[in-house]
C-alpha cells in the first residue's frame, strides 16, 4: 500500500512541473487583422485588443484563416473543438485569441425544414378588407394610387406600388413608431417631420396600398429561432391572381425573388429552397435606401435566412391594424417549425393595461393554414 502511495505522489509531482502547452504565435504591427473563412476574405473585420484576457471569434467556415499586416495562421474547423493562439503586438503585447465553430444561420433554418400539415388545431380563417372600405377608399384617392400603379397589368400594378413606396420613404430601423399608424397618416408625418420610419412601417403602408387596390396583401414578421431578439424583418405576402400565387414583396430593400428560370416566389418557396440549398434569384435593383445594393448571397443566404424561422402575420388584412385603441382586438397568427422553441400554448390572450387592446395570438404548425389562398372576393 505504501509503495503505491509513492508512485502515485511522485506522478503528480511529475505532471505538475510538465510545461503547459505552448499556444502558435503569430506577429503584427497593426491593431487591424483580415480574415478568411473558406474561400471569402474580410477586410479589417478583427481588432488585436491585447486589454481583453480572451477574444472569441465564431465561425461556421471550415477553414478560417487570420491575416495580420505582417503574419498569418490557418485552422482546419472541426465544430467540436476550439482553436487558441496568441497575437503578439508590436514584439510585447500578447492578445489571446480562440476560434469557435458557430453554425451559420443558413445551418439553423436548414435544420428547421419540417412543419405538420396535419395540425389541425383551429385558427380562423384569414381575411382581406374589401377595396370599397370608405378609409381604403380614401387612400386610392388622396394617394393617387390610381396614377401610381399604372393601367398596366396586376404584376405591373404590384411593382410599381412597391417600387414607389421604397423611393418615398426611407428605412430608418432605430425610428419610433408614430401614434397612427396607417398610410396616409404614416406618410404626412415622415414628410412633415423629414423623417423614416422602419421596416414595420413600411410594410403596414404597402399593405394598405394593395388592399385598397383590389389587391390581396398581407404583412408577414419574420423572426429567428430566439424568442427574445434584438432583430426582426417585416415584408409583405402579395397574392397575384395572375400567377395563382403569393409572392414575395419588400418595401425596406425594394425587393423580389425568383428562382433560376425567372418564376416569381412566395415566402414559403424561398424558405424551402434556402433549406434544400436549391437556386434563389434577387432582383438586380434590390437595395437599401437607394444607397447600398443587396445581393442574394448577403439579404437571402445572410440576414433573411437569419429571420425566416418563424412567421407572423394578422389574421385580418385591414386598414389602420396597429394604431392602438383601448377596446380594440388584434389577432396573430405564428407559423412554427417543428423543432420551434416555444410550442405552446396554441392560443393566448392577454389586454395591454395602457394601450387596453386585447391581443389573442394562434400558433400553428401548419404551412397550409398558414399559406391559406384568399377567398374570392369582389375587386
Amino acid at each position: 500500500m505504501k509503495t503505491k502511495t509513492l508512485v502515485f505522489l511522485c506522478s503528480l509531482l511529475l505532471s505538475s512541473v510538465v510545461p503547459a502547452q505552448k499556444l502558435p504565435i503569430i506577429k503584427a504591427t497593426s491593431t487591424s487583422v483580415d480574415i478568411k473563412n473558406d474561400d471569402k476574405l474580410a477586410k479589417n473585420v478583427w481588432r488585436i485588443v491585447p486589454e481583453e484576457k480572451l477574444d472569441v471569434y465564431t465561425t461556421s467556415a471550415k477553414k478560417v484563416t487570420f491575416y495580420t499586416d505582417i503574419d498569418s495562421i490557418s485552422f482546419k474547423i472541426d465544430p467540436r473543438k476550439q482553436y487558441d493562439f496568441i497575437i503578439l503586438l508590436n514584439g510585447k503585447d500578447s492578445a489571446k485569441t480562440r476560434i469557435r465553430y458557430q453554425p451559420s444561420r443558413l445551418d439553423i433554418l436548414k435544420g428547421a425544414g419540417k412543419y405538420n400539415a396535419g395540425d389541425n388545431r383551429f385558427i380562423p380563417q384569414f381575411t382581406y378588407q374589401s377595396a370599397d372600405n370608405p378609409d381604403l377608399k380614401k387612400i386610392r384617392e388622396d394617394l393617387q394610387l390610381d396614377s401610381i400603379a399604372g393601367k398596366g397589368t396586376e404584376l405591373s400594378q404590384i411593382f410599381n406600388l412597391l417600387h414607389w413606396v421604397h423611393n418615398l420613404i426611407r428605412h430608418d430601423g432605430g425610428s419610433n413608431n408614430p401614434t397612427l399608424k396607417n398610410a396616409i397618416d404614416l406618410i404626412k408625418v415622415c414628410k412633415a417631420e423629414n423623417r423614416g420610419v422602419n421596416c414595420r412601417m413600411l410594410a403596414t403602408i404597402l399593405n394598405e396600398c394593395y388592399l385598397s387596390m383590389g389587391i390581396r396583401s398581407r404583412y408577414i414578421t419574420c423572426m429567428p429561432k430566439e424568442t427574445n431578439f434584438d432583430d426582426c424583418h417585416v415584408i409583405n405576402m402579395v397574392y397575384s391572381k395572375e400567377l395563382d400565387k403569393w409572392i414575395w414583396i419588400d418595401p425596406t430593400f425594394d425587393a423580389y425573388v425568383m428562382d433560376e428560370n425567372g418564376n416569381l416566389l412566395g415566402i414559403q418557396e424561398v424558405r424551402e429552397r434556402l433549406v434544400k440549398a436549391q437556386p434563389l434569384v434577387l432582383n438586380a435593383d434590390a437595395n437599401w435606401n437607394r444607397k447600398n445594393t443587396q445581393t442574394k448571397e448577403g439579404y437571402l443566404e445572410g440576414y433573411m435566412a437569419k429571420n425566416l424561422y418563424r412567421l407572423e402575420t394578422p389574421l385580418v388584412s385591414e386598414y389602420d391594424t396597429e394604431t392602438w385603441k383601448k377596446g380594440k382586438t388584434v389577432a396573430y397568427v405564428e407559423l412554427l417549425p417543428l423543432d420551434g422553441i416555444e410550442q405552446s400554448p396554441q392560443k393566448k390572450e392577454s389586454t395591454n393595461n395602457v394601450t387596453g387592446v386585447t391581443f389573442t395570438h394562434y400558433k400553428t404548425n401548419n404551412p397550409d393554414l398558414f399559406w391559406a389562398r384568399p377567398e374570392k372576393m369582389p375587386n
